[in-house]
């Protein structure tokens, strides 16, 4: 079979792909990745052909904008991001549709993959790397603006998908669609979930299937993909790791630039508790401009080969680097920004494998507080060792790989594949 992977995002969104496209590769299958231009150094070394969607300069002038972590305006920033390139996607699939018979594999913000599968009848998968984007009223996902019982959070999304999605994004999208011959679309939020079948690539332990979750779903281990996991660990990585105790490791983002005030907390912290430190991060200008000895700054390192040599981590909340954490089984704290973060990290709560520190509270002070607690938890500790063996790397992308060729294996005729309703909203 033909696949075309496409994404918009950080390092975060598209390890996972880069994971799958390897694991397609593996069984046969043929493989072209799309997504933006910054990563097709990262396509080439691993031998997947690439279309580019954007430049490498679009995706380094998007991360500068603050917007990009603010929770009441990420996604209507995103989506102005990326708009321009949802019209190449479209034609991408279309285009690869005509040569050969291809399937689609897009996570939920590749709006043009969903076009093709409504104008043209290509099957396409939405990938789920995370279970906020999926909307229950059963059980909500965790974001700051929603609050309260269930019914006002219900009540609460719903203004809010009208208000602050709907009436900004639908108008441009139903234009467009309008252009392909299709009817006017709404509820933005549930129509980016495919009928020909959603891949959740997390564990049901993690996010357990709702009984109102779009069908059909697919759900699998966390994909635990990163580059230059095969090989040894860089020497000043590995000289620094032995020559004292496990560090603390610390991150907000391969794509955030604005943490000048997150890494002087953590060297802060590392200084109050008399810890050693590893900042990851490859944008350098956001560090103090002089480290101690027992704090190390390093562009980027494989988090499975880093976090089970590390005494904590604390990070953002993207669910690559929660997941990463829970298969160390090390305490987390987690410094939510925007986006599904928030909800990634009142699962780790709930799961007792870490706590939530909010991003006004990133001071030293408060910093060096939470870390003292969560390194001298007991049942903390006890608990993350528990959710590590329910974790097996290389599991997620080779259950998500035979579960597509079994769904698809035997390609199922357009109409199986095109929503006949612009409109997916739920019962009720």
């Amino acid at each position: 079979m033909h696949f075309v992977l496409t994404t918009f995002g950080s390092a975060g969104d598209v390890f996972p792909m880069i994971g799958l496209a390897l694991q397609l590769q593996q069984r046969g299958h043929t493989v072209l990745l799309a997504t933006n231009g910054y990563f097709a150094p990262l396509a080439e070394k691993y031998g997947i052909d690439f279309e580019p969607l954007g430049t490498a300069d679009d995706y380094l002038n998007c991360i500068q904008n603050p917007d990009l972590w603010n929770p009441r305006k990420a996604f209507q920033y995103l989506y102005r991001i990326f708009q321009p390139w949802l019209k190449q996607q479209h034609e991408l699939l279309v285009r690869q549709a005509a040569q050969k018979s291809t399937i689609g594999i897009a996570s939920c913000l590749c709006f043009g993959a969903r076009m093709a599968q409504e104008s043209h009848g290509i099957p396409v998968l939405t990938v789920h790397l995370q279970p906020a984007v999926i909307w229950s009223d059963l059980a909500p996902p965790i974001f700051p603006n929603l609050f309260g019982p269930r019914w006002l959070k219900r009540m609460l999304f719903r203004i809010g998908e009208k208000l602050a999605v709907d009436r900004l994004i639908c108008p441009d999208l139903n234009a467009w669609r309008k252009e392909l011959g299709l009817p006017p679309m709404k509820h933005l939020i549930r129509w980016w979930n495919s009928p020909t079948g959603i891949l959740c690539l997390f564990p049901d332990w993690y996010a357990a299937p709702q009984e109102d979750w779009p069908q059909p779903v697919i759900q699998t281990d966390f994909p635990f993909w990163n580059d230059d996991s095969h090989r040894p660990l860089p020497n000043d990585v590995e000289h620094f790791l032995q020559a004292g105790s496990p560090p603390i490791v610390f991150t907000p983002g391969t794509a955030n630039v604005h943490g000048r005030r997150f890494f002087a907390a953590a060297v802060e912290a590392c200084r109050q508790l008399h810890q050693r430190g590893l900042l990851l991060t490859r944008h350098p200008e956001q560090l103090p401009a002089t480290l101690p000895h027992s704090v190390q700054h390093v562009p980027y390192v494989p988090l499975d080969l880093l976090l089970k040599r590390s005494a904590a981590f604390v990070h953002h909340g993207g669910i690559g680097s929660t997941s990463q954490g829970l298969l160390a089984g090390i305490p987390q704290l987690i410094t939510p920004l925007a986006h599904d973060q928030f909800d990634n990290a009142a699962r780790v709560i709930q799961l007792n494998v870490g706590r939530s520190l909010a991003e006004r509270s990133i001071t030293g002070a408060h910093l060096t507080r939470s870390l003292w607690e969560i390194l001298n938890a007991s049942s903390l500790t006890a608990a993350c060792q528990s959710v590590r063996t329910r974790l097996s790397p290389g599991q997620g992308l080779k259950q998500a790989v035979e579960a597509i060729e079994a769904r698809l294996g035997s390609h199922q005729h357009p109409a199986d594949c095109v929503s006949s309703r612009g409109d997916q909203s739920p019962p009720g």
